[in-house]
C-alpha cells in the first residue's frame, strides 16, 4: 500500500515523498519519517520501516530533503535549517491532505532534524531518533579535512560514500546555529542506537537521552550498523516504535455500529482512493496504477466480485450444515469482464455491453458427484446472485 506523493514547501519547490498506508483499513495515525544525511527517502532502511509501520496500522511519509533523491532544488544551497522547514512543511502537507502526524522519526541527522523540528510541529505527540547526533555541528567532521577549503574558496566538492556532493560555507555556518534544548521537547522521546555504530557514537544517544526530560525511553540496537542495513534491524525498529507509540497517540476506536448502509469518502486530490464505513468496518478502495489509481485497495468492481463470491461461500457453507455434508472448505474466485452483447449467446440484451461474471468454485471434502452437482445449484441461491440477475432500481439523493 505505497503512493507517490509530491508535495511544495515553502520554497515552492516539489518534494517528492512516498506514503504508506495499512491495507485492511483506516490508519491509527500518521507518521512522518526523515532520512539520514545525503541519503533519500529510497534506502532500505526508511523503507522497510516505513512498511512495517503500516502493517501495524501507521501511515508512513517518507520524503526526500530539497536537493536529494527525486525532490527538487541544489543540494548545495540546502542546509539544517531548509531541512527543518522541509519537516514543517511536510507535516503540513499531511495535515492538509491526510491527517497531522502523531509520530516523527528520524534517522541520523533526520533525526536530529526532526528533533529541532518537532516544537513547530503541534500535532506529534512522540518523537523518535535513530543513529542521531546530539548537536548537528558534529556532522562537520565528515567534512573536516575540507573545512579549510570551503572557507577560503566559499565551497567545496565532498565525495561521501562514493557520491560528490557540494558543500558552500553557508551549509558550515548553518550547522553552528542550531543549539537543541532537549529539556523543552515536551514530547514522549524514544532514543535508538548501536552500542557498535562507528558513524555516529553511542556517547551521542546519552547526550540526547540524559539532556531530555520523561517520557523518555532508551533502546539499544545490539550489533546493528549505522544505516540499518540488515533487514530485520529495520523492522525490529519499526515494530517497537509502533508499540511505543500507542501509549501516546489517543485511538478513537469506530463503534461497530449496525445499520443498513455503506458509506464511502474521498478528497478530490486524493484521486480515486477512498475511504469506507461498511457498519464501523473500515476499508479502502482505489483503483489500478494502470488507470490512473493508486492500487491502495481494490476496485470498486473488486468489492463487487469479493460480495459475490463471499456470499456464494457463505451460502454453500450454510447448505453443507444443514444438509449435514461432508464439506471441508469452500474457495469461490470470481472475475469480472464486459463483452459485447452480440458475443453473448444466451443474453437478452443484444445491443451495447454486458457485464459477466465468472464465478469459479473449488469444494473440499469428501463429497459425491450427486452432492457437488447440487452444490452448484445452491450456489445460484445465493442472495448476492440473485440481486445481481434481478432488475434493480437505484435512487439518488442530494444531502444538504
Amino acid at each position: 500500500m505505497q503512493q507517490r506523493i509530491t508535495f511544495k514547501n515553502r520554497d515552492q519547490l516539489d518534494l517528492s515523498g512516498a506514503l504508506h498506508q495499512p491495507s485492511d483499513g483506516q490508519p491509527i495515525a500518521y507518521a512522518l519519517f526523515a532520512h539520514c544525511f545525503t541519503c533519500t527517502k529510497s534506502i532500505k532502511a526508511a523503507v522497510v520501516i516505513a512498511e512495517t509501520l503500516a502493517q501495524r496500522g501507521l501511515a508512513t511519509l517518507r520524503f526526500d530533503f530539497t536537493g536529494l533523491g527525486g525532490s527538487k532544488g541544489d543540494f548545495a544551497d540546502s542546509n539544517f535549517s531548509t531541512n527543518i522547514n522541509d519537516l514543517i512543511d511536510a507535516a503540513e502537507f499531511l495535515k492538509n491532505e491526510f491527517q497531522a502526524p502523531k509520530l516523527l522519526i528520524g534517522h541520523s541527522l533526520g533525526g536530529t532534524a526532526v528533533l529541532a523540528a518537532s516544537q513547530m510541529i503541534e500535532s506529534a505527540n512522540a518523537v523518535a531518533c535513530i543513529g542521531s547526533p546530539s548537536n548537528p555541528e558534529h556532522i562537520l567532521r565528515l567534512l573536516e579535512e575540507h573545512l579549510v577549503t570551503i572557507e577560503r574558496s566559499g565551497a567545496a566538492e565532498v565525495k561521501l560514500a562514493g557520491r560528490p556532493f557540494k558543500f558552500k560555507q553557508e551549509f558550515v555556518d548553518d550547522m553552528g546555529k542550531h543549539k537543541i534544548d532537549y529539556r523543552d521537547l515536551r514530547k514522549a522521546l524514544m532514543v535508538l542506537h548501536s552500542p557498535s555504530d562507528k558513524t555516529v557514537s553511542i556517547d551521542e544517544a546519552s547526550k540526547i537521552f540524559s539532556q531530555a526530560l520523561h517520557p523518555k525511553s532508551f533502546v539499544s540496537l545490539d550489533h546493528a550498523d549505522h544505516l540499518l542495513s540488515d533487514k530485520q534491524d529495520a523492522e525490529y525498529v519499526a515494530n517497537v516504535l509502533s508499540s511505543w507509540v500507542m501509549r501516546y497517540i489517543a485511538v478513537k476506536e469506530a463503534p461497530l455500529v449496525e445499520h443498513h448502509g455503506v458509506s464511502a469518502s474521498a478528497k478530490t486530490k486524493q484521486g480515486f482512493l477512498c475511504h469506507i464505513n461498511a457498519s464501523g468496518h473500515r476499508l479502502l478502495a482505489d483503483e489500478p496504477v494502470s488507470v490512473g489509481g493508486g492500487n491502495l485497495g481494490p476496485s470498486p468492481y473488486d468489492f463487487l466480485g469479493a460480495a459475490l463470491s463471499s456470499c456464494t461461500t457463505m451460502t454453500l457453507n450454510m447448505y453443507a450444515r444443514h444438509k449435514k455434508i461432508d464439506l471441508a472448505n469452500v474457495d469461490v474466485t470470481v472475475e469480472h469482464r464486459r463483452i459485447h452483447a452480440q458475443d453473448c449467446v444466451d443474453c437478452e440484451k443484444n445491443e451495447g455491453k454486458v457485464d459477466v461474471f465468472n464465478r469459479a468454485i473449488t469444494l473440499e471434502g469428501n463429497l459425491s458427484e450427486e452432492q457437488r452437482r447440487r452444490m452448484l445449484e445452491i450456489a445460484d441461491r445465493c442472495p448476492v446472485h440473485k440481486t445481481l440477475e434481478n432488475e434493480i432500481k437505484i435512487t439518488t439523493e442530494l444531502n444538504n
